[in-house]
C-alpha cells in the first residue's frame, strides 16, 4: 500500500463535527507523546500532516485524514498525562467513547504503546475498551529504533504479557525513524479497510 494523497479535513469537538461520509476509517489511540502524530506522518510520508509537539497532551480533539479519498485516518487524543487537568482529561475520555460508541464507520485501531516502557494502567485501560467494543486492532509499539535486537524480544515478551495479547492478536514494533513494521500496519490497515493493495 502506498498512500499519495492524504489531507486534513476537520478537528472535531463532538460527534456533530464528524465528517458524513461512508468511507472505513482506522482510528490511533495512545498515550500522550507515544508518537502517535510521528507514526501517522510516517505512514503517509508527510512530515507535518498530523501535528507532533514536544509538549505532551497537545491534541485535544479528534483530527479526521481523508487518505487518498479511500478511507479516513483518525487520530484520538492523547491520554494518560499527569499534568493535565482533570475536567480535560473527563472531557478527552468523553470524546474517546463517543467516537468508539457511535461510529458507524470506524473498521480497525491501531493502539499505540512505547516499545522501551511497560504498559501503563492506561494502556491496559484502552485495551480493555477496545475489546468491549469487539472492534479488530494492532498494538503498535513504537521508537523501536532505540532498542538493541536483544532488547526488543524481551520488550516485546513484556509488552505481550502485560496487555494479556493472544497469538491471535496483531503486534508490531515499529519506528517512525527507520519505517520498521510499517509494512505489517499497512497490511492491517489494508485488510480492516477493504483496501488490499
Amino acid at each position: 500500500m502506498k498512500i499519495n494523497n492524504p489531507e486534513f479535513v476537520i478537528s472535531a469537538y463532538g460527534y456533530e463535527d464528524y465528517p458524513d461520509h461512508n468511507k472505513a476509517e482506522i482510528a490511533f489511540a495512545g498515550r500522550s507523546n507515544v508518537g502517535k502524530s510521528s507514526l501517522i506522518n510516517m505512514l503517509v510520508r508527510r512530515n507535518k500532516l498530523a501535528r507532533t509537539s514536544s509538549t505532551p497532551g497537545r491534541t485535544q480533539s479528534i483530527n479526521f485524514y481523508n487518505i487518498d479519498r479511500k478511507f479516513y485516518f483518525v487520530d484520538l487524543p492523547g491520554y494518560g498525562f499527569a499534568k493535565v487537568p482533570k475536567n480535560v482529561k473527563d472531557e478527552w475520555g468523553e470524546l474517546i467513547n463517543d467516537y468508539l460508541y457511535h461510529r458507524d464507520n470506524l473498521e480497525g485501531i491501531v493502539m499505540i504503546v512505547d516499545s522501551r516502557h511497560k504498559p501503563t494502567s492506561d494502556d491496559k485501560q484502552m485495551l480493555k475498551w477496545i475489546r468491549s467494543f469487539d472492534i479488530p486492532f494492532i498494538i503498535a509499539a513504537t521508537k523501536a529504533d532505540k532498542l538493541t535486537n536483544n532488547k526488543k524480544k524481551k520488550q516485546e515478551k513484556l509488552i505481550k504479557n502485560e496487555l494479556n495479547l493472544s497469538e491471535n492478536d496483531n503486534f508490531c514494533l515499529v519506528s517512525a525513524k527507520t519505517q520498521e513494521g510499517k509494512n505489517k500496519l499497512f497490511s492491517f490497515i489494508g485488510k480492516v479497510s477493504g483496501q488490499f493493495k
